[in-house]
Order: structure tokens, then C-alpha cells, then sequence
């Protein structure tokens, strides 16, 4: 009796999950889970203690995904937060869009330039629609989530709740194939200050009135200026972007003008050597960021 030599996706699994990554099966030429859904779930299986998804499904497990393979042509779905991973999704501006958009390979080059620092050579992929997924391990104890747009245009982040395709699967708008850095290294610095979500202010006290409120609003704002002002070369945007989404509540709770912060972050950015082109475009998307999801006031 001849065996079958293994499917080339099936090899694309176990490949990912030697490295340590939680896989999952894709239906075959997508890039949508093959998994049950919560309403069809049999609660039997896996799933006899209670329906589980995706993230909580995928597996390391050689065995397990032998025998799920061996069943369909799946492509390789990786869950990025059991893995992890904080995956970089370097886009490109879909037809419709500018022709004038740079793609984000280009706006994260120039984010790392910024920064102070080349791009990283990490793992990395190129996806089906010619963009590029650049692979980070995530640090110990730090528990990121997915972000879209929060780092820059066509610049988005997979984490927790999030996965990616992996080399070796293919869409019909083509293959997902790995370009280099067979390592996979830490997630930048600069980088990590900003996919951190912004701490939250103490909440006030029941007794607390407005007036309390606006000179917690005007200490944080001091506190977040000087810090700006004291940053380093390498960490000077990274501050400013840090200070402006911590202070963007503050404008969204009505606590602080928005003019007023970004003046002073503006002349804290400067002090510090940014252009103020730089300051303004760090400025603009931190703050609209931070007031978009700080609509409603803490509660009293």
C-alpha cells in the first residue's frame, strides 16, 4: 500500500504550528473560518462544554491537524493572539481609491523612519492582493487587540481576535507566499507605545463636581506636556502620540478645548526637534482617534 505524500496546504499547517502558531482551517480558497458557527454548533466534540470559536479552536497540535486536513483542501487560517503575534498588515489602496494614496509598505517605512529606525527584519508574507503581512511576537503579559487605521493609513494590526492567511494558502485573487526573515522578532518599541491601549484615568469620586473634574483635565494636561518635552530622539512621536490619545478624553468629556491641547503638545512636540508638519499629523489622527471612543463621560 502507497502512501500519500502530504497536500501542500497540510505541510503549510504543521509548518506554522512548529513555530509555535494556533492554525485553523479556512474554507477552501478563502479566507473565511471552516469552523460552526454559534447557532449550528452540535455541542459535541471540542465543543461539549459549550460552543467555542475560532480563536479557542486553533491548534499546535500535529495530530489534530492532520486529521482536520486530511479532509478538505483548507487553507491556513493563524489566530494572531493565542500565537503570540501582533501581525502588520501593509495594505494597498484598493482601485477606487486615490491613485495619489501611498500603499502601506511605504507609509510604514516612513513611520519607522521617524522613528528612528529601518524597517525590521522579521517574517513576513506577501497576500493575495499584494500587500504584506510583517510578523512581531507580542511581549509577555501585554494583551493587544486589532486595530485599523490606528497606526497609519493602510496600516493595520492583528492581535488578539484577530487572525491572518498563512504562506502557503491561496485565494482566487492569488497566493499568500513568504518572503523572508525566517525569525520572527519582537514588536518595535515605537510601535508597541502606540497599539497600547491608553490608560484609563482614576474614576473621579462620587462627590466629584466639574470643577474637580477640569483641574484633574488641566494637571494631566501639564503632566502630559512635559513628558512630550522630555522625550528622546527615537521616542519623540511616539510620546506625542501617547499624550494626545491620554488627553483626547479630556476634549471629548469637555474638560479641556481641543485648540488648547493641541498647542501645547504642538510646542512640546517642536521643542523636541519634529517638524511641525509632523507634530500636526501625529496630533490630528491621536486626538480624532481618542475623541471618537471617549464620547461618553465617565460616570460620577
Amino acid at each position: 500500500m502507497t502512501h500519500q505524500p502530504p497536500s501542500a496546504l497540510l505541510c503549510a499547517a504543521l509548518e506554522a504550528a512548529a513555530r509555535g502558531w494556533h492554525v485553523f482551517p479556512l474554507r477552501p480558497g478563502t479566507k473565511r473560518p471552516a469552523l460552526h458557527g454559534e447557532q449550528r454548533c452540535p455541542e459535541t466534540g471540542p465543543c461539549a462544554g459549550g460552543h467555542l470559536k475560532w480563536e479557542q479552536r486553533a491548534t499546535t497540535d500535529p495530530d489534530r491537524i492532520r486529521a482536520t486536513w486530511s479532509t478538505a483542501p483548507f487553507n491556513v487560517g493563524i489566530a494572531t493572539g493565542p500565537s503570540g503575534l501582533v501581525v502588520v498588515d501593509l495594505d494597498v489602496p484598493k482601485e477606487k481609491s486615490s491613485g495619489d494614496a501611498p500603499c502601506g509598505a511605504t507609509t510604514f517605512r516612513a513611520l519607522c523612519e521617524r522613528a528612528g529606525h529601518a524597517v525590521p527584519t522579521t517574517y513576513r508574507t506577501r497576500t493575495a492582493s499584494g500587500g504584506q503581512h510583517l510578523y512581531f511576537t507580542a511581549p509577555p503579559g501585554v494583551r493587544l487587540a486589532n486595530t485599523a487605521r490606528t497606526v497609519a493609513a493602510s496600516v493595520d494590526t492583528r492581535a488578539w481576535g484577530g487572525y491572518v492567511v498563512a504562506a502557503g494558502s491561496t485565494t482566487p485573487t492569488g497566493p499568500y507566499e513568504a518572503l523572508c526573515g525566517p525569525e520572527t522578532v519582537p514588536v518595535p518599541g515605537w510601535l508597541l507605545s502606540i497599539l497600547r491601549p491608553a490608560p484609563k484615568p482614576p474614576e473621579a469620586p462620587s462627590t466629584a463636581v466639574v470643577g474637580q473634574s477640569r483641574r484633574y483635565a488641566d494637571v494631566a494636561l501639564a503632566n502630559e506636556t512635559q513628558t512630550v518635552a522630555r522625550s528622546q530622539h527615537g521616542g519623540r512621536e511616539a510620546a506625542l502620540f501617547r499624550a494626545a490619545r491620554a488627553l483626547g478624553r479630556f476634549v471629548a468629556w469637555g474638560d479641556l478645548p481641543r485648540h488648547v491641547v493641541e498647542q501645547a503638545l504642538q510646542e512640546a512636540g517642536e521643542s523636541t526637534g519634529l517638524t511641525a508638519a509632523e507634530c500636526q499629523s501625529t496630533l490630528r489622527s491621536a486626538l480624532n482617534w481618542s475623541i471618537a471612543h471617549n464620547q461618553r463621560r465617565r460616570a460620577a
